[in-house]
């Protein structure tokens, strides 16, 4: 006898109950525009407070990430490091011991690439889909659910999410198998440290030139340097306001991962090895839990030493 296999039900605010673990910088927008479309949504932070204004506009608080998979038929991730990436999901009260067959896991975390294998491998084994999404957009993208998001996973499982995450982003691409959105996000982290240091470089160059910024931004942001850097974050230069879209740290960590993954395939990034090095200098001033544009620090530093 052949066993019938149901289809999951489709996703809607009335039929699928949502977890969300991970409520910093940009979980905490991104799990807002879901519970703002009517979800229904357990959450979870290893800090409760941070995840205070979701609470307080109706979502519930669960006290570790399995009571949150125990209580979601969607759950998401997004947190800061590859270690929480697997504490939260193979710890003893972890998402994987809690997640009910039929489930569905998506980690936006930026993390390895094979971590998210054993991820998808692990839920596969207890009959639940599992994809990585990682996203692009910062604070940003966040705040205004524009953000690219880079996904890998089984193809069904993708289409699956796709309602979900069309209300976080405007760029929803399925980039191949397990760990494929993973890659795709180091190739989005490489070109952003080349422009990162660019930007910085130009308003140095710039303000000892003796140039209005201002108005040197106006021109070259139409020509062929303008760029998501140039348009959202050379401002905030320019006022000085070093509070963090995204953290030094976390883009640290998404360099090393990066290189990593380039030494396994026998590739050499001199260029990113270089921004790797600047930023590990911006840690060493204390600038770890400023955002990624406080690199303009560390340069001004060196440039005003003496010859």
């Amino acid at each position: 006898m052949s066993m019938v296999i149901t289809a999951p039900t489709p996703i809607s605010p009335a039929a699928t109950p949502l977890g969300w673990i991970g409520t910093g910088v940009m979980g905490l927008s991104m799990c807002g525009h879901l519970l703002s479309k009517g979800y229904a949504i357990t959450v979870h932070n290893r800090t409760k407070s941070k995840a205070q204004p979701l609470l307080d506009k109706g979502a519930q608080w669960g006290d570790s990430p399995r009571a949150v998979a125990t209580q979601s038929d969607v759950l998401f991730t997004m947190v800061g490091y590859p270690r929480d990436v697997r504490e939260i999901y193979f710890g003893e009260s972890g998402v994987l011991a809690g997640v009910k067959p039929g489930g569905l896991v998506i980690d936006m975390t930026t993390t390895e690439p094979s971590l998210s294998k054993e991820i998808y491998a692990a839920a596969k084994a207890k009959g639940v889909d599992a994809i990585d999404a990682p996203v692009s957009g910062g604070d940003v993208g966040a705040r205004n659910a524009t953000l690219s998001i880079m996904v890998g996973g089984d193809a069904g499982a993708v289409e699956r999410a796709r309602p979900l995450l069309e209300v976080l982003g405007k760029t929803i691409i399925h980039q191949g198998g397990a760990g494929a959105g993973q890659h795709a996000k180091m190739c989005n982290q490489i070109v952003i440290a080349g422009t990162m240091i660019g930007v910085c470089e130009s308003l140095l160059y710039g303000h000892k030139a003796g140039l209005n910024l201002e108005t040197m931004l106006q021109s070259i942001r139409g020509g062929a340097a303008g760029c998501w850097s140039l348009d959202n974050l050379a401002p905030r230069i320019l006022q000085r306001n070093f509070v963090p879209g995204f953290l030094v740290d976390h883009f640290v960590k998404d360099m090393e991962i990066a290189l990593a993954e380039a030494e396994r395939a026998g590739l050499v990034l001199p260029g990113l090895k270089l921004v790797d090095e600047l930023y590990r200098t911006l840690q060493a001033q204390g600038h770890g839990r400023s955002g990624t544009h406080a690199l303009y620090l560390a340069l001004e530093a060196m440039s005003q030493k003496p010859a």
